[in-house]
């Protein structure tokens, strides 16, 4: 099976790709990121994504690598030569290589560009059909959530508590109970009354475009969703928590801290959103590169 990277206007094996010592994203974590997910061969909401990606490089005063359309050139290309019909794509901008030192470096140092796939996403449905346990933990991130960095050392941290706890995921919250989002994915509860919560998309929370694509998605089937802070407490007492990712589509949760949310199984609604989900990943063609 191939393994084909890009870096810095070069294809080649990803166990000859190599970023220079010097590379402010391996020295600062002075980069940003996307991951988009490949299905029928075509891209889950690529303009999303790249919009994502102009908005981070923007907030950091960064230089873009390459145009639009010379990026969506390169990611075709990567998708192409790896063979990928259901896998996921992995861009990432650094600031550049330069001496080390803490400002920014001249105009003359240009962005790096690393661009590579895998085959692969994300669990089965056999797991979402059992839904997933999560622990909650508090969250200890910077203050720029909405910008994808790659400076995700508390993200880790995170996902290894929950991984040690045999846990699929950690959800994170304030000191005041708000809950954010998980360690990679976006979180949601559904109330009582069946009205779909989830946080408004602030500097406290990544704006997932899986999430946005599965708001749009209960807005045309007729759910109550709400964009609104809610509390890790009002999430244990709701009768159904889910989350949203690139590569954990809809994924039900059952448990929080060892203890079930409602009756311990998966949720109609988050079941429902997730099948109505893989009715839009099935649907993609080729088409979807410019959609």
């Amino acid at each position: 099976m191939s393994h084909i990277a890009y870096v810095n206007g070069r294809y080649l094996p990803q166990r000859l790709a190599q970023v220079h010592i010097e590379d402010r994203g391996y020295q600062f974590a002075d980069g940003v990121y996307e991951v988009m997910c490949i299905w029928n061969g075509a891209p889950a909401d690529y303009e999303a994504h790249i919009v994502r990606l102009n908005r981070s490089l923007n907030e950091l005063r960064m230089a873009s690598p390459a145009s639009d359309g010379a990026l969506k050139l390169i990611v075709q290309e990567i998708v192409r030569r790896n063979h990928v019909e259901k896998g996921t794509v992995y861009m990432q901008v650094n600031r550049g290589v330069a001496p080390r030192a803490h400002a920014f470096p001249g105009a003359s140092v240009k962005p790096s560009l690393i661009v590579t796939a895998k085959h692969g996403a994300g669990p089965s449905d056999s797991v979402a059909e059992h839904g997933v346990k999560v622990i909650s933990m508090a969250d200890m991130r910077w203050e720029r959530c909405d910008i994808k960095s790659v400076g995700l050392l508390p993200n880790t941290l995170a996902k290894q508590a929950a991984a040690e706890a045999k846990a699929f995921e950690a959800i994170l919250y304030l000191p005041d109970g708000t809950v954010t989002e998980a360690s990679a994915s976006n979180a949601w509860m559904v109330t009582p009354d069946k009205v779909i919560v989830t946080h408004p998309t602030t500097n406290a929370i990544l704006g997932g475009v899986t999430r946005a694509r599965v708001l749009k998605i209960a807005k045309d089937a007729g759910y109550a969703v709400q964009e609104r802070p809610f509390t890790l407490e009002e999430a244990r007492k709701g009768k159904e928590v889910f989350l949203t990712g690139t590569t954990t589509f809809v994924m039900p949760v059952v448990e929080i801290d060892d203890k079930p949310i409602a009756n311990g199984g998966p949720g109609t609604v988050a079941l429902d959103l997730r099948q109505r989900y893989r009715t839009y990943m099935d649907s993609l063609t080729e088409a979807a590169w410019d959609a």
